[in-house]
C-alpha cells in the first residue's frame, strides 16, 4: 500500500522532471457537513442555507476509505464537525485496524467526552480553536456560554491525556480581526497545555480578508510570531509559512499534494477554492464511490481539467501553502525539522489541517 514517505519521494523525482502529477501526502475527508456551531467566517456548512445531504452510509464511507488508502497512509476525517457523523467512532477504527491509516481527526471540541473510544487510534487531535476569552469565542462560534466553557474544558481536559491515548494535540485557529489581539495569548494557553498552534488568516471568496490584510497589527503580529518561533513557542508553522503570509507573493501550490473528498465522495479538483470558483479549472470530476483507487480517480480529473495551475495568489491557507514548501523545497523541511521541536513532533511534513 502507499505510504507518504514514499509518496514525497516519489514527488520529489516528479518535480525534478517538471511534472505536476503528484502524489499525496494526505488527504482530507469530510464525512459530515452537518456542524454543531455556528462560525461567522465559516463559508462551507455552517451557514448553510439549503438542506444538508445526508452522510455516506458506513458501507459507503469505507469504500471511500479503501480508495483513498491506495493513494497514502495518512487520512484527516473533518468535517462540518466529524463527531457528528452517525458512525464515526466504528469508522475510526475500520481506518486504524483495517486500512493502517495513520489518521489526524478535527473536531471543534465541544463533544470529545462522548467518543473517547476513538481517541486512541489517533495520531494527531486538531482542535479549532480561535480565541481562549470566552466572550470572542462564543461571538465567533454562535453558541451559548456553556458550550463555550464545555470546549474550553474539554481542550484542557484531552490536552492532558495525550500519553493516555497516545496522540499529539493541535490547536488549529483562524486570524481574523476579532481573532487577532487573543491569539498570542492562545499560544500561551497551548505552551501552558502541553499544546502545538497551527494557522491560517480566514479566507473570504478565496482570499485573505480584506480588513485583516490592511490592519498594521496583522504586519506586526505575523513578524512577532517569527520571533516567537525563533524562542522556541509551540508553533507548528513553518518560518516559510509564516514569511509568505506577511509578504503575499505568488508562490508554487501543489494541491494534489493535500486533497479534499466530500461527504458525498466527491474529489474535489485541483483544491476547494478552484472548486468553489465555478471555472474550468476545477471541479468534480470523479467521485470515489466510482472507483477502485486513486490513481483512477486523479486520471479521471487530470483528463477533464488538465493539471493544476502552477502559480497561486489567492487562499493563503497552511493547509496548502505548507505541504507545498515542504515538499518542493526538502532543505527547508529538513531545517525545520532540525531547528524547530514543534515542527519535528508535530509532523509538518504532513500537517494540513482543514
Amino acid at each position: 500500500m502507499a505510504s507518504s514517505t514514499r509518496n514525497y519521494l516519489h514527488n520529489l523525482f516528479r518535480l525534478f522532471t517538471g511534472s505536476r502529477w503528484l502524489r499525496p501526502l494526505a488527504v482530507s475527508y469530510c464525512v459530515t457537513p452537518a456542524c454543531n456551531l455556528h462560525c461567522t467566517y465559516c463559508e462551507d456548512f455552517a451557514q448553510a442555507q439549503e438542506p444538508l445531504p445526508p452522510p455516506l452510509s458506513h458501507e459507503e464511507a469505507c469504500h471511500v476509505l479503501r480508495t483513498i488508502r491506495t493513494g497514502t497512509d495518512w487520512l484527516t476525517l473533518t468535517g462540518g464537525e466529524p463527531l457528528l457523523y452517525p458512525d464515526i467512532v466504528h469508522l475510526v477504527q475500520y481506518a486504524r485496524r483495517e486500512l493502517g491509516f495513520r489518521l489526524n481527526l478535527q473536531t471543534n471540541g465541544a463533544l470529545l467526552s462522548q467518543f473517547e473510544p476513538a481517541l486512541p487510534h489517533l495520531e494527531r487531535l486538531i482542535v479549532s480553536l480561535d480565541s481562549t476569552d470566552p466572550t470572542v469565542l462564543g461571538a465567533l462560534a454562535g453558541v451559548p456560554p456553556d458550550t463555550v466553557a464545555a470546549i474550553l474544558a474539554n481542550v484542557r481536559t484531552y490536552a492532558g491525556r495525550q500519553d493516555e491515548f497516545g496522540y499529539r494535540m493541535i490547536v488549529n485557529a483562524v486570524l481574523t480581526p476579532e481573532t487577532l489581539p487573543g491569539i498570542e495569548a492562545l499560544l500561551h494557553f497551548c505552551a501552558e497545555n502541553n499544546l502545538f498552534l497551527s494557522l491560517s488568516p480566514q479566507s473570504f471568496n478565496n482570499w485573505p480578508r480584506y480588513e485583516l490584510l490592511v490592519a498594521d497589527a496583522y504586519q506586526e503580529f505575523l513578524q512577532r510570531l517569527l520571533i516567537l518561533k525563533r524562542g522556541g513557542a509551540p508553533l507548528l508553522a513553518s518560518a516559510a509559512y509564516l514569511r509568505t503570509l506577511a509578504a503575499l507573493a505568488p508562490f508554487s501550490c501543489y494541491p494534489l499534494l493535500v486533497p479534499r473528498v466530500l461527504p458525498n465522495g466527491d474529489l474535489l479538483y485541483p483544491c476547494r477554492p478552484i472548486e468553489k470558483s465555478g471555472t474550468a479549472q476545477g471541479g468534480r470530476p470523479a467521485n470515489l464511490l466510482d472507483v477502485s483507487s486513486w490513481a483512477e480517480a486523479l486520471t479521471l480529473a487530470w483528463a477533464e481539467y488538465g493539471p493544476p495551475p502552477r502559480v497561486c495568489n489567492s487562499c493563503y491557507q497552511q493547509c496548502y501553502i505548507e505541504p507545498s514548501w515542504m515538499q518542493s523545497h526538502p532543505g527547508t523541511l529538513v531545517w525545520e525539522l532540525l531547528r524547530y521541536r514543534a515542527s519535528r513532533r508535530g509532523g509538518l511534513a504532513t500537517f494540513a489541517p482543514g
